[in-house]
C-alpha cells in the first residue's frame, strides 16, 4: 500500500455485503412492558441471586417439541415474595413447587410470576422446581434469527440444538432470563435422547445412563458461573477424540465432538484450537475455564461461542464460510469460527456485560482477537492489512452502544469498529502495554458481568491516559473525527473535527519527509514547525514505565513496541493513510484527513 492516499476520505469502504454483522435482535420503533420485562432488573429479579441450575430435557423430534425441568437455586439478596421466571411462548409451564409444596403462578406474556406463600428471608438458600413443556421457536436464520433447530444430517438422521443469543435462553427453558445474572456455581444438564444418538452439554461428561426404553440420558456439568444464552444442548450422531493443551494454568482437556462422517476432514482443520490457545493465552491471559475443559462442536449452523462447548458449522474450511471478511487474504489463513467463536471465551463468557446495551464488550474485543491471531501467527503488519481492511464492513449507522433496559444492542459496528477502536488504543500504549492491560481485564473481571463503564474505566486507569473521549466518539455516536491540517510554509497547523468536544485522541503523523511522530491534536487550532529530519516527536503525556507490562514476545510474533519515558517508538508500518506530502497519517487510525485552505 502507498504510504500516501490523496484523497480525504474515511479509512473505510461501505461494501462488502456478506461482511455485515448481523444483530440478534429486531429493530423496533417504540419499546413496551413486555421489552422491560425482558431487558431490565424489576423488583422481581433483584431480590435474589441465582446460584444453580439443574435442567432435565427431553427433545422430541418427531414433535418438534421439549419437555424437562429446571431446578432453580438461589440465595435471597433480600426480602422477598414473587420470583420472575422467563418462558416465551408457546411455552408452557406446567409446574413450581418449593420444599415439595406447590407454587401459585401467573403469566404475563414472556414472564410467570411464581409466589411463594409467604417472604423468603434475606440470606436463605432456596430452591425451586419448575416443570416445563411445549413446542418452542423453531429458528428461522440461525444463529442469528434463533430457536430450535430441528435438522437432519446428511444421512437423514436427526441433528438438533438451539442457538438462542438474543431471543433468550426462555425461547425453550425456564430461567432468570438476564445477562446480569449467572448462576454462581454453574449448571447441571441431563439430556434425554435417542440410544442411537448421543446429547452433548456444556462443561464436562459426568454420566451416561441407559434408561431401558431406547433413550439414553447424558449428563454433563458446569462448575464455572455461565451466561444464559451459552446453555446449549446438541443432540446428534456424533463421535469424539480428546486431546490436552499445556497451558498458562496447566493441562487442558480439550474433546472435539463432529457427525461421523465427519471425523477425517475435522481431525486436521480442528488442530487450529491448539494453534488459537496458545495465542490468546499470549495475548490474554489463561483460557478462563480450566474446570470445565475446552470443546468444539459441530452444529447445523455456522456456529455460537456456548461456553465450554463452542458450536462450530463452518464446514472444516478456512475463512468465513471460505471468504476472508477483511478482502486482505489473511482472513484465508485460519478458521474463522474457531477463532472468532473461541475467542469469546475471554470476552463474552468470562467477561460478560451485564445489559444487552453493552454487547460491544462481547464482539468489539473479539473482533479483535481476530487481528491479535493474525499478528501472532503472522507477524505486526499482517495484523494491521487484516484489521483495516475490516472497515469497509462498517456502516456508521447508529451508535454502538444500545438501549438500556429493554434487552437491545447498538449498531452491529460494535464489531468491526469496536475492533479498529481498540486497535487506534493499541497503537497509544504500545504491543506491551496493551496486552498487559488484557492480562488484567481479564484477572479483574473473571467470571464477573460488568459495564461499559467499568471496562472504559479500567482501560484508562491501566494506561494512566484518560481514553473517555475516544470512547464517546466511536461507542456513542457515528460521525468518523476529522484531523483537519493546512500548511503555510514549514508550519502545519492541525485541529479535530466532527467529534465530540474535548476530544484529544494522539495520532501517528508524517510531517514532510520525517521519521513518523506522534501528535496530541484537540479540537482547537495548534501549529508545529515541521522541523528537520531525524526528529521525534515526545508522546502524548503518556509514562511507558509505569504500564507494568506482562513480558516481551518471542519468535518473531507480535513484536511490542515500548521504549523510553516520553519518547514513543513506532514501528515501521511504512505508509501514511490519508493526507498529502506534506502531512499524512498512520493508516492504523481509523480517521478522516482532510487538508483547508
Amino acid at each position: 500500500m502507498s504510504r500516501i492516499l490523496k484523497l480525504a476520505l474515511p479509512l473505510c469502504v461501505f461494501s462488502f455485503l456478506s461482511g455485515r454483522a448481523q444483530l440478534l435482535t429486531p429493530e423496533k420503533a417504540a419499546y413496551n412492558h413486555a421489552d422491560s420485562l425482558r431487558g431490565s432488573v424489576g423488583p422481581e429479579r433483584a431480590w435474589w441471586n441465582l446460584l444453580k441450575y439443574e435442567i432435565q430435557v427431553t427433545p422430541d423430534f418427531s414433535e418438534k417439541s421439549v419437555r424437562g425441568s429446571n431446578a432453580i437455586s438461589f440465595v435471597a439478596l433480600s426480602e422477598g415474595q414473587t420470583l420472575q421466571i422467563d418462558l416465551q411462548e408457546p411455552m408452557r409451564l406446567v409446574s413450581a413447587t418449593w420444599r415439595k409444596k406447590p407454587l401459585t403462578f401467573t403469566r404475563e406474556g414472556n414472564v410467570f410470576h411464581v409466589r411463594f406463600p409467604r417472604k423468603v428471608k434475606a440470606g436463605s438458600t432456596e430452591t425451586v422446581m419448575v416443570q416445563y413443556e411445549g413446542v418452542p421457536r423453531a429458528a428461522v436464520r440461525p444463529p442469528w434469527d434463533g430457536g430450535w433447530i430441528w435438522a437432519r444430517d446428511a444421512q437423514g438422521r436427526p441433528w438438533m440444538t438451539v442457538a438462542d443469543e438474543g431471543l433468550g435462553l426462555s425461547c425453550w427453558l425456564p430461567c432468570k432470563d438476564h445477562l446480569y445474572d449467572e448462576p454462581d456455581s454453574g449448571v447441571v444438564m441431563h439430556i434425554t435422547c435417542a440410544d442411537s444418538l448421543v446429547g452433548i452439554g456444556n462443561g464436562r461428561l459426568q454420566d451416561k445412563k441407559a434408561n431401558g426404553n431406547g433413550t439414553m440420558t447424558y449428563t454433563w456439568v458446569v462448575t464455572s458461573p455461565i451466561n444464559s444464552y451459552d446453555i446449549i444442548p446438541y443432540i446428534g450422531k456424533y463421535v469424539n477424540w480428546s486431546s490436552v493443551f499445556d497451558g498458562m494454568k496447566g493441562k487442558l482437556d480439550c474433546n472435539f465432538w463432529v457427525l461421523d462422517y465427519d471425523l477425517e476432514k475435522a481431525k486436521p482443520q480442528f488442530k487450529q484450537a491448539d494453534t488459537m490457545l496458545r495465542a490468546f493465552e499470549y495475548w490474554m491471559g489463561p483460557y478462563p475455564f480450566y474446570e470445565d475443559s475446552y470443546k468444539l462442536v459441530e452444529a447445523p449452523h455456522l456456529g455460537m461461542e456456548h461456553q465450554s462447548n463452542v458450536a462450530y458449522g463452518n464446514h472444516f474450511a478456512n475463512g468465513y464460510l471460505g471468504r476472508d471478511l477483511s478482502g486482505t487474504g489473511w482472513g484465508l489463513k485460519w478458521d474463522f469460527i474457531i477463532v472468532h467463536e473461541s475467542g469469546h471465551e475471554w470476552f463474552g463468557n468470562s467477561i460478560t456485560d451485564k445489559d444487552a446495551a453493552d454487547m460491544w464488550v462481547h464482539e468489539g474485543f473479539t473482533n479483535y482477537t481476530e487481528t491479535l491471531y493474525t499478528t501472532y501467527l503472522y507477524g505486526e503488519e499482517a495484523g494491521n492489512d487484516y484489521c483495516i481492511g475490516t472497515r469497509k464492513n462498517i456502516d456508521n449507522d447508529k451508535p454502538i452502544i444500545g438501549i438500556y433496559g429493554v434487552n437491545k444492542e447498538g449498531s452491529g459496528d460494535m464489531y468491526y469498529k469496536g475492533g479498529n477502536m481498540l486497535h487506534m488504543i493499541r497503537q497509544i500504549v504500545g504491543d506491551s502495554a496493551f496486552r498487559g492491560m488484557l492480562h488484567g481485564l481479564q484477572s479483574t473481571f473473571y467470571h464477573k458481568t460488568v459495564t461499559t463503564q467499568e471496562i472504559e474505566a479500567y482501560m484508562s486507569e491501566y494506561a494512566h491516559k484518560d481514553f473517555s473521549k475516544i470512547f464517546d466518539q466511536y461507542l456513542r455516536t457515528t460521525k468518523i473525527p476529522v484531523l483537519a491540517y493546512q500548511s503555510n510554509g514549514d508550519m502545519i497547523s492541525y485541529r479535530w473535527s466532527n467529534c465530540v468536544k474535548g476530544f484529544n485522541m494522539p495520532v501517528k503523523v508524517y510531517v514532510g519527509g520525517l521519521p513518523e511522530q506522534w501528535i496530541t491534536p484537540t479540537d482547537e487550532w495548534q501549529t508545529m514547525k515541521a522541523g528537520t529530519a531525524g526528529q521525534t516527536l515526545e508522546t502524548p503525556q503518556l509514562d511507558l514505565k509505569s504500564l507494568s507490562p506482562v513480558g516481551q514476545a518471542t519468535g518473531g510474533r507480535a513484536n511490542p513496541r515500548g521504549s523510553g519515558p516520553g519518547i514513543l517508538t513506532v514501528g515501521a508500518t511504512g505508509n501514511g493513510s490519508a493526507g498529502d506530502e506534506n502531512f499524512s497519517v498512520d493508516r492504523n487510525f481509523y480517521i478522516v484527513v482532510r487538508k483547508q485552505g
